[in-house]
């Protein structure tokens, strides 16, 4: 087991600057999930920790090891990648066992290995089978299970759902979880998904363009995002966004001119910046019954999950959307009132992005 340091990294590729200059510190026993667009240079920073992938400059460290220029084989952690990388004339158990073979482990010790990550992974009944007697999720249980026994100081996971149905990525997603918590070991995730980075890390790092936009535990980052980058990307749907001014001394939607209830710090805020970005998350809109006490909106729009209903319109020549009470009972071409909770308003600079405090 073991923390990760990375202290002022690069990547280049030629004249192209993948990773500008990066510093991150993984706690010992931390579950961290790297989430970004494609090309943020997530999975790249994750090869580089694998040592699979070169830095241009910087330092890294597994524990109190620096590792620049080790081979991956010598850095004691285990990957997981998409596609499995299960050799195929081989049974699962040979699978299993291979890597701890090639160390000379004694074949006592690589039974009780192989068979206790078997038994964590619920996969004893295919120890005999090769992977194409397998279905996806099984193979994917499989390759975590040959990462196990090896008992590494890290877990590497490089999207290695994707390639999973709906029903199965949330089942093999809680079952990743459960592990981490039962091996108590350090474990970094790589997903495009945002909705698996909520549900399984302790925290977040959020990337763009190489830089960290923010590297906090998941509530902090939907409750307090850093900056409007990381209110749109997570969350779903997507956060709500708004021009805004200062008008006589009240906020104002900039193309309407309509009233928005701010609380006085929050009104002092934008004040002080003239104009911004307003954010509002979809089920911080509530429809109001009186309309003086809400904006008038349109319904363009409704998609029933169930548990709740989105409601699609225009605000302010936005497309917005608001999550609502199934029980409300919405319908095309409506005319509703709606009105954001005011504690739970978010205001950006119109022209950084950055939160304003």
């Amino acid at each position: 087991m073991a923390s990760i340091s990375i202290r002022n990294l690069v990547k280049r590729y030629g004249s192209f600057t993948v990773i500008p200059d990066l510093n991150l510190e993984i706690a010992d026993h931390e579950f961290v999930v790297f989430v970004g667009p494609s090309g943020c240079g997530k999975s790249t920073l994750l090869r580089i920790i694998a040592g699979l992938e070169p830095m241009t400059a910087g330092d890294l460290y597994i524990g109190d090891k620096r590792v620049n220029g080790v081979q991956a084989a010598q850095r004691d952690i285990a990957m997981v990648f998409q596609d499995y990388a299960l050799y195929p004339h081989m049974r699962v158990y040979d699978n299993m066992s291979f890597a701890l073979e090639l160390r000379g482990t004694p074949k006592a010790e690589i039974d009780a290995r192989v068979r206790r990550a078997a038994a964590l992974l619920h996969i004893e009944p295919y120890l005999d089978r090769k992977p194409k007697e397998l279905s996806g999720g099984q193979r994917q249980r499989v390759a975590m299970g040959r990462a196990i026994v090896r008992n590494p100081k890290a877990f590497l996971f490089d999207e290695p759902l994707s390639n999973l149905d709906a029903k199965l990525r949330g089942q093999v997603r809680a079952e990743i979880k459960a592990l981490s918590q039962e091996l108590k070991t350090t474990m970094v995730f790589v997903t495009h998904d945002q909705i698996e980075a909520m549900t399984m890390a302790d925290r977040i790092v959020v990337l763009q363009g190489g830089v960290v936009q923010q590297y906090d535990t998941p509530e902090t980052v939907y409750e307090r995002p850093a900056n409007q980058f990381v209110a749109g990307f997570i969350g779903s749907p997507a956060m709500n966004f708004f021009p805004v001014e200062w008008r006589d001394d009240r906020v104002v939607l900039s193309q309407i001119g309509a009233a928005v209830p701010l609380d006085d710090a929050s009104s002092r805020r934008l004040q002080k910046a003239g104009n911004g970005v307003l954010g509002i998350r979809p089920e911080h809109f509530g429809v109001v019954t009186d309309p003086a006490d809400g904006i008038a909106v349109n319904v363009k729009l409704v998609e029933p999950l169930g548990s709740d209903t989105l409601i699609h319109f225009d605000l302010a020549g936005v497309s917005a959307i608001a999550r609502v009470d199934p029980e409300l009972r919405p319908r095309l071409g409506d005319r509703l009132s709606v009105r954001p909770q005011p504690g739970k308003i978010h205001l950006f600079d119109g022209n950084s992005g950055e939160v304003l405090r």
